[in-house]
């Protein structure tokens, strides 16, 4: 839960997850969409997913595997967290790279090659940490005293350098320029994407979901149906094109008259989301085939496992429906 995510948000899901799946055991017996539902909000549904799979294959294994290598092929776990589990869970002397590890070494060895790109650089001169008899003898302390020392002294902006147990071999110290590591690339501008979803609902309390694909950006979550996002705002005349069962109003539906309800801007990590919304209500929702999704009550959306994103999405749509001012 945090990668990617601050300490101050992750601990109500924390304790929220372990109270619902307290071992691995419970994790793996889990309904997927259960999982979901635990983790939404937290975004990087890969995340949950890839846990998931981890707690089934543990199951069938009979327990962790206790060196790097084996980690490694842990669905989820990849080189900092195979490395964090060996030194800290199993005393294996190796050095977990995270952000604060990452500004250390590029500050001891005065690493002038900007991140993302020196990452593996850093990674390499990170290994050479692992020399002395407390990193040899006490692998779990050692790897959680490089957290600590990044968190706490070699700080981002203004690193407490007299307090240093390593001030003596640290080669940005010794050219006065601690504070210029690590470099980083010049910042992109994040991209702009435009979406358009569909709140269908019927007046027995029904909405129509429908789950996006298992891999992927959100995958595996609910969501309201939709075309692709893509990098311009769908015009008016396409909306009819793209709603639920446009394909099928001709024969069996009559045309949904589908009102604008409300715009939800949603920031991920690597481009900015608009929605734009579209509200309609029938008598009784149309039997959906597979691929149009599923009525679901509107009154259990908060139990389902929708992303923040799609929450949003409903909550601004039904309020702009029922004559609340759009969110």
């Amino acid at each position: 839960m945090l990668q990617q995510t601050t300490v101050t948000a992750v601990i109500p899901y924390y304790h929220n997850f372990l109270k619902r799946f307290p071992d691995v055991a419970t994790l793996a017996r889990a309904p997927l969409d259960d999982v979901l539902q635990a983790w939404a909000g937290l975004g990087y549904y890969s995340r949950a997913r890839n846990l998931h799979r981890c707690a089934q294959d543990l199951v069938r294994l009979g327990g962790f595997p206790l060196d790097v290598t084996g980690l490694l092929t842990l669905p989820g776990i990849g080189a900092y967290t195979a490395a964090a589990i060996a030194a800290i869970a199993f005393g294996v002397p190796v050095v977990p790279v995270d952000g604060n590890v990452e500004r250390i070494t590029a500050r001891l060895f005065a690493v002038e090659d900007p991140l993302p790109g020196a990452r593996k650089q850093l990674a390499q001169k990170a290994a050479l940490l692992n020399v002395g008899k407390a990193s040899r003898k006490r692998p779990s302390d050692f790897a959680q005293a490089l957290f600590d020392l990044g968190a706490t002294v070699c700080v981002p902006r203004s690193p407490a350098c007299v307090l240093c147990p390593w001030q003596a071999p640290c080669e940005a110290r010794r050219l006065g320029r601690q504070t210029e590591f690590p470099r980083k690339a010049p910042k992109v501008v994040r991209p702009v994407r435009y979406g358009v979803h569909f709140l269908l609902l019927d007046r027995s309390g029904r909405v129509l979901l429908r789950r996006r694909p298992p891999h992927g950006l959100l995958g595996g979550t609910l969501e309201l149906p939709g075309p692709e996002w893509r990098s311009n705002r769908w015009a008016v005349g396409e909306i009819g094109e793209e709603a639920p069962f446009a394909d099928r109003q001709a024969k069996t539906l009559r045309a949904l008259d589908w009102r604008p309800v409300g715009l939800v801007k949603h920031v991920f990590t690597h481009f900015t989301l608009f929605v734009d919304l579209y509200a309609a209500m029938v008598d009784t929702l149309p039997n959906p085939r597979e691929e149009e999704g599923f009525p679901a009550e509107l009154d259990d959306v908060g139990r389902l496992a929708l992303s923040s994103l799609m929450r949003k999405c409903v909550e601004t749509g039904v309020a702009g429906f029922f004559g609340d001012t759009p969110g």
